[in-house]
């Protein structure tokens, strides 16, 4: 199905995958002034549309901070009917290459939001976990050298699982007058630390932690990952967890981990919203 356009055009949702490099950005949320992702993207897709930017309603899975990478970033919006996907996808990359690709493009149905479509998100972090620096992930990965316990801190992010109040681990946002404010509550699904192969290192230092949930709030996956880091340290106890949790503040939590080491994996479209109910 397509929608009336500007111009005349005929209009087409279209859906695109998204990875980045995130470290030279402001973010992924379009903002006037600064380089963000979303900028650049909708930029790179006016030019090669011919469509007026202003025009240009792209629409993200989620919001990243700044210096924060993705892998499966989904973007959506509307763009001429007669669009050659291939040749878009081929004409983006040579425009925004090397810090981001569009792959598997897509049209997609007229009601299709990444961001209202969504029903679960996936983070990764990468902790290299070695005396010395690896210079190849220096970008991607958090450095650090004393090694960590890496059972406590997965016996840790057990209590993380499923529906809590993660206002101890989230920036809360200011609501604007006459607005309630945001309620914190998230559901985790996933929430675990692994040893990725490093060549023929053993143990590898290169640790992985993948958490899933219905939506994140912010900071919520840094505020994690730097109080496990402190579980695995042994600053927090394995089963501290659920106390922090209680405390709905987010001094009760550790540090907030850097944003290099973050990447926005994947989204799920399958099932029904969190909030579907409400």
């Amino acid at each position: 199905m397509t929608e009336p356009g500007v111009l005349g055009r005929e209009l087409r949702n279209v859906r695109l995958l998204v990875a980045y490099d995130g470290t030279d950005f402001r973010g992924f949320a379009q903002s006037d002034g600064v380089r963000t992702i979303m900028g650049v993207l909708t930029e790179a897709v006016a030019r090669i549309t011919r469509m007026p930017a202003e025009s240009l309603e792209l629409v993200g899975s989620g919001r990243t901070d700044a210096g924060v990478h993705g892998w499966g970033q989904v973007v959506n919006g509307l763009i001429p009917a007669d669009t050659d996907l291939h040749r878009l996808t081929a004409s983006i990359n040579a425009l925004l290459r090397p810090e981001v690709s569009v792959r598997g493009p897509e049209w997609a149905d007229p009601d299709f939001s990444a961001r209202f479509s969504a029903t679960s998100r996936t983070y990764r972090y990468a902790i290299w976990n070695d005396r010395s620096l690896n210079p190849l992930l220096s970008r991607h990965a958090w450095h650090l050298g004393p090694p960590l316990d890496v059972d406590a801190m997965n016996e840790a992010a057990l209590d993380l699982l499923g529906d809590h109040d993660f206002s101890s681990f989230c920036r809360k946002p200011k609501p604007g007058p006459g607005y309630y404010e945001p309620s914190m509550k998230r559901t985790l699904q996933l929430a675990q630390w692994t040893r990725e192969p490093w060549h023929d290192l053993n143990p590898s230092p290169l640790l992985r932690f993948e958490v899933t949930a219905t939506s994140f709030c912010h900071q919520m996956v840094r505020s994690i990952v730097g109080t496990l880091v402190d579980v695995g340290f042994g600053r927090l106890t394995a089963d501290s967890m659920p106390a922090i949790l209680a405390e709905h503040h987010r001094n009760a939590a550790g540090q907030v981990a850097p944003p290099h080491g973050l990447t926005f994996h994947g989204v799920s479209f399958l099932g029904t919203r969190w909030d579907a109910r409400a």
